[in-house]
């Protein structure tokens, strides 16, 4: 049965937090705010879980996932940066950034781009994300909640339930999150392409 958590934005409460991060150490699919709309998100380990993440998505194996992380404690495990990188990656997080690093051992292979080795590094500025990911203790595995045939992310929660609340294990209603997409840089080159325009602020690569 899907549980539905009313988290409040501002000062999310700790019972329903840590309940959140037992969902999803049990292999749980968790519909989960951000400062840039609802995104699903799952253990990076589990494949089951990334499995059914696809199936309500409609994803081919050739759709780059998210490591949605707390800080940036975690980049040094799973991207390689040097330090200049990680100057870069400091002054935009937590934000509304996607960049996308290449990636090291421990990055599952069903996860990465199939071709590049890449993956898709965020910190979210969204506290109940932040709380989540520091009751979690590890990094998920995330994609923009965003229907097949559909353009734009889902916003309400309520419509949520009502639209996938029996494929997924937790919905948490964390209130009007925003819908517009992050910006997308890639560094995993030595030249920095913009790959997407979004919320975040662009002009410091351009």
């Amino acid at each position: 049965m899907t549980q539905f958590f009313q988290i409040h934005p501002d000062n999310p409460q700790k019972r329903l937090i840590t309940q959140t991060a037992e969902i999803l150490k049990k292999g749980g699919v968790v519909v989960y705010p951000t400062e840039s709309g609802y995104a699903l998100g799952c253990h990076l380990g589990d494949k089951k879980a990334l499995d059914r993440i696809r199936m309500i998505r409609r994803l081919d194996d050739k759709h780059n996932f998210t490591l949605m992380c707390k800080d940036l404690s975690d980049i040094a495990t799973y991207a390689r940066v040097d330090n200049d990188m990680y100057r870069v990656l400091k002054a935009h997080t937590p934000g509304p950034y996607t960049f996308i690093l290449r990636a090291t051992r421990d990055v599952p292979r069903r996860v990465l781009h199939p071709k590049r080795k890449t993956i898709g590094i965020r910190v979210s500025q969204n506290l109940i994300c932040h709380e989540m990911l520091m009751a979690f203790d590890e990094p998920l595995i995330s994609t923009t909640l965003i229907l097949p045939n559909e353009d734009m992310p889902m916003t309400d929660p309520y419509d949520i339930r009502d639209t996938i609340g029996n494929q997924v294990d937790l919905i948490i209603d964390g209130g009007f999150c925003g819908f517009e997409a992050t910006s997308v840089v890639d560094m995993s080159d030595d030249e920095v392409q913009i790959i997407r325009e979004g919320a975040g602020d662009l002009s410091s690569f351009q």
